[in-house]
């Protein structure tokens, strides 16, 4: 979508905006001939451009084209957009194209090529000319194409007969031997500018080559079928690597927008993979995607597959780029991300070889979004969608889905009574007795860690005036983000982060070496200004609180801490029962500060990571403005991934806050460095990251069922009530059950399906003795004990936060 643009060079205007574009898209056709051919190739005209011609001689003065003027369309076509905005023809500005070349098949090859637009910059053979990527080429069955699409069409043709000959030309004259290094230590022989990753791939098993998704090529990822240039390290990439489920995520996101244009003549916008599958934004003039359409969408989706349209790959200078992309002496370019509206597709890659390989292709849901995120500018139609290799995966992970879906945080918080939202403050959570305990003990759990390694809790202000986040550098990156009001003629906000105040309180007074490293720990109540359109639950939320942390300590004392901080989490971590992995963040663009004391930085967390002996990724690009960081992901009982604790490395505020401490000889003031650290991150994604991962059965020294007393008879009521105040007093949830309208079983039953951790059943026996007969939810019996005695033991278990003291009691 042309929004938001800006001129490439002199000469060259904008397109209108979206809503002045042309929302129509025929039944996609093309210029007739071979893929591989290079001679040149002529657009011709199908059946639906008869009929169009046809429908227009009929209408009356001012009438526009409707789909029932296209009397006797064939079974199976797609149908024609009929919301043409007046002045249509003028606004394309085009003739239409020449008839085909004599001798040509009208019938034969059509290629779809579709916008996704994103430019890849480069050096082309033989000069310093800037080259592009354009793909992919997916043939299609016959139909016209508007005017100026079906130009472009033709010199797409004319533009990949040249490269072909190009290519060909090139390997002739500097073809030669190439070694191919593969991970295992073999060595296979290549010819370079002929072999490709398939023909290896091939050689060395059909599984391998029907398996692999894309290739790294010496650390790069390339397509299947693009030819090496050189001797090269080369290793397959299945759909179970992450960067070969990134391929095939996002080569399905392709296939889903040329659905989306021949079923509604979308202006395709952006269409990445995302970690859970992939979606499409899509201008659609005004009009919503119904749920009742996604089916339909979705067998066109997997009519593409079935036809197996191959991905090709062109490289084209800047001159042919801008001809390409020319719409009546204009040419659209987007600010950075994705293009959209002609039948071309700009695209960094790789993808999968064609489309077959997308064996099973599923549509989800679709929603609303904004270009770049902005409610200020054009809305958009977004249409989410997961593929696997095979249709049993599919299975496999609709069960999961459904397990999911039964896990949900937000169907667990209303069936267990812990929170709601309400439309009245957006984003900011109710929390219930029971939800609030859970929330409260988390918090506990983390401040019983503090005290053991060394960390002072402190309260800072909610409220501050802007020129604390000017100088602090957030108000520049981070201000659409707050919420700001005037107060006395000077601009507040409710704080995003804890870390400004910290320096604040840092800086208040002459420091010492000998208060370092200073550790200050935070659970001040954070506000974030998220649009509405994003809040989810617990796990996207306006108002929040944090375990955050920050370190101030010497350099010398940069990596003790670290690795202590890597420490705290995995002590934490265990306890949830929570596997994990590492990344490190690098310098991002627009970061603050020098480049060299960001690479110094990024080198001693990479140090401190290699010393902790847990492997690792990098994800570069990826650290906070003002410093590299790691990010902790943990994986629960479903297998997902969730990101939670972070540990980041932050030269850059001292300097702007100018925080100083007096060095160890008494004769210097030093620069501390700052460590930001949480371990559970956002409190409220984390009660919702636990709720998921244990289904309901929270282990007893979170749950919020803890005890349930059951009384006999009424005789033992009293009891019961005695029995349930005494573990209240010692800090459990506990509750009685006196209801007289049910069995004493039922009752045993309804607690066990509450998720009750324990049953302690009373009777006229228990009432003269002072016991209790355990039962736990699992149904184990563990038989009668003194009162307590079981409190204590129940104590215990609870202190240690054993994830199984049902089993243990």
């Amino acid at each position: 979508m042309a929004v938001r643009q800006r001129e490439l060079e002199s000469g060259w205007d904008l397109d209108p905006p979206p809503s002045q574009l042309l929302p129509l898209r025929l039944r996609a056709g093309a210029c007739s001939g071979s893929a591989a051919g290079g001679g040149r190739r002529g657009p011709r005209r199908g059946a639906d451009a008869s009929r169009l011609r046809s429908a227009r001689a009929h209408l009356r003065p001012g009438e526009r084209p409707r789909a029932a003027h296209f009397a006797g369309r064939a079974a199976g076509e797609t149908s024609v957009r009929s919301d043409w905005p007046p002045g249509a023809a003028n606004h394309l500005g085009r003739p239409p194209p020449p008839p085909p070349p004599a001798g040509r098949s009208p019938g034969g090859a059509r290629r779809l090529l579709s916008p996704w637009g994103k430019i890849l910059a480069g050096k082309g053979p033989g000069g310093s000319r800037r080259w592009y990527q354009v793909r992919p080429a997916l043939h299609c069955s016959a139909g016209a194409l508007l005017p100026h699409l079906a130009e472009r069409l033709c010199l797409y043709e004319k533009l990949k007969a040249a490269y072909d000959e190009r290519c060909a030309d090139r390997a002739q004259k500097a073809g030669g031997p190439i070694r191919i290094s593969l991970p295992d230590g073999q060595q296979v022989e290549g010819e370079s500018l002929r072999t490709t990753p398939y023909h290896v791939a091939s050689q060395i098993g059909r599984g391998l080559a029907e398996g692999a998704v894309a290739t790294r090529v010496n650390g790069a990822l390339y397509d299947l079928d693009r030819p090496l240039e050189s001797s090269a390290a080369l290793e397959f990439l299945g759909f179970d690597s992450p960067e070969g489920q990134a391929v095939f995520w996002h080569s399905s996101a392709h296939i889903l927008g040329v659905a989306a244009e021949r079923f509604y003549g979308a202006l395709l916008c952006h269409g990445p993979s995302t970690e859970s599958g992939f979606f499409y934004d899509m201008y659609l003039a005004g009009r919503t995607v119904l749920g009742s359409e996604l089916p339909a969408l979705e067998e066109a989706c997997k009519s593409i597959v079935r036809e197996k349209h191959p991905f090709e790959r062109l490289e084209v200078s800047r001159e042919d780029l801008l001809e390409l992309f020319k719409v009546d002496g204009r040419v659209r370019i987007c600010h950075g991300s994705q293009q959209c509206g002609g039948l071309i597709d700009l695209c960094q890659g790789p993808h999968v070889r064609h489309t077959g390989k997308i064996r099973a292709l599923k549509i989800l849901k679709s929603s609303s979004a904004f270009w770049k995120g902005d409610p200020a500018l054009e809305s958009l139609q977004r249409v989410y969608g997961i593929s696997f290799p095979s249709s049993v995966r599919l299975e496999e992970w609709e069960q999961l889905q459904e397990e999911a879906a039964s896990r949900d945080h937000r169907r667990i918080g209303k069936e267990q009574e812990l929170f709601f939202f309400h439309e009245l403050s957006p984003g900011s959570c109710f929390f219930l007795p029971r939800g609030a305990h859970v929330y409260n003990t988390l918090i506990d759990f983390i401040k019983s860690e503090y005290r053991k390694r060394g960390f002072s809790e402190v309260v800072t202000p909610n409220i501050y005036n802007a020129k604390l986040w000017e100088l602090s550098g957030h108000w520049q990156h981070y201000s659409d983000h707050m919420f700001c009001f005037p107060v006395e003629n000077e601009t507040f906000a409710l704080k995003p982060m804890n870390c400004p105040g910290h320096c604040l309180m840092f800086a208040h007074r002459p420091r010492s070496w000998r208060e370092l490293p200073l550790r200050l720990a935070d659970f001040g109540v954070l506000h974030r200004n998220e649009s509405s359109g994003t809040l989810t639950g617990l796990t996207r939320v306006r108002r929040f609180q944090q375990d955050d942390a920050h370190i101030f300590c010497t350099l010398g004392q940069l990596e003790g801490e670290i690795g202590g901080c890597l420490d705290f989490l995995q002590a934490v971590y265990s306890v949830f029962g929570f596997s994990f992995r590492f990344y490190l963040s690098t310098r991002p663009e627009g970061f603050l500060g020098d480049a060299h004391v960001w690479e110094q930085a990024e080198q001693q967390l990479e140090k401190s990571l290699n010393d902790f002996g847990q492997p690792w990724e990098l994800n570069p690009g990826d650290g906070a403005f003002y410093g590299p960081k790691i990010d902790i992901q943990i994986k629960d009982a479903l297998g997902r991934y969730h990101q939670c604790a972070t540990i980041q490395l932050d030269f850059q505020m001292p300097m702007r806050f100018d925080l100083t401490y007096i060095s160890k000889d008494g004769s210097t003031s030093e620069r501390p460095v700052m460590i930001h650290r949480a371990v559970l991150g956002s409190v409220e994604r984390m009660l919702a990251v636990l709720a998921e991962n244990y289904g309901r059965k929270w282990p007893l020294w979170l749950s919020p069922f803890q005890v349930m007393v059951i009384p006999v008879g009424p005789d033992a009521e009293v009891y019961a009530h005695e029995v349930r105040e005494t573990f209240h007093q010692a800090g459990f949830m506990a509750d009685v059950d006196a209801d007289w309208s049910t069995t004493l079983n039922r009752k045993i039953r309804k607690a066990q399906l509450t998720q009750y951790n324990f049953q302690l059943v009373v009777g006229r026996k228990e009432l003269s003795s002072r016991t209790v007969n355990v039962r736990t939810r699992d149904s184990r019996q563990h038989g009668e004990h003194g009162l307590q005695e079981a409190l204590l033991r129940l104590r215990e278990l609870r202190d240690a936060r054993l994830r199984n003291a049902e089993e243990l009691f």
